[in-house]
């Protein structure tokens, strides 16, 4: 009888492990897009929060993302490649806070390239 009772328990401890595992992949299969502040000259592809952005005109685009996709981390980095981002976004928005400290170091870097070409 106890021996049941623990082989059940251990089944549904593994049905719980595959479920957790499966609801993180599905959490990690939204696109994240980054709309840019000023398009791109040309089509690039970056790598940011462990996922391939493909860059075209005003918008970088993870299609496949990662559960660590959706940071501001991964912003500053989209930001620091490529210029400012006026919006982040996946399942939801980056609010307005995380976005001015995500473009903070490219906005600084495209205001000192600024004033080197005056």
């Amino acid at each position: 009888m106890i021996a049941v009772a623990s082989m059940k328990l251990r089944i549904l401890a593994a049905c719980a492990v595959l479920a957790t595992l499966s609801a993180g992949a599905a959490l990690a299969d939204d696109a994240i897009t980054a709309k840019l502040a000023a398009p791109v000259a040309e089509k690039t592809k970056l790598i940011a929060g462990g996922a391939m952005f493909t860059c075209e005109g005003d918008t970088c685009v993870a299609l496949t993302p990662t559960s660590r996709t959706f940071a501001a981390a991964t912003c500053k980095a989209i930001a620091d490649k490529v210029g400012p981002v006026a919006a982040f976004s996946g399942r939801k928005a980056l609010d307005d806070a995380k976005l001015a400290d995500c473009n903070e170091k490219a906005l600084a870097k495209a205001g000192a390239s600024a004033l080197a070409n005056k």
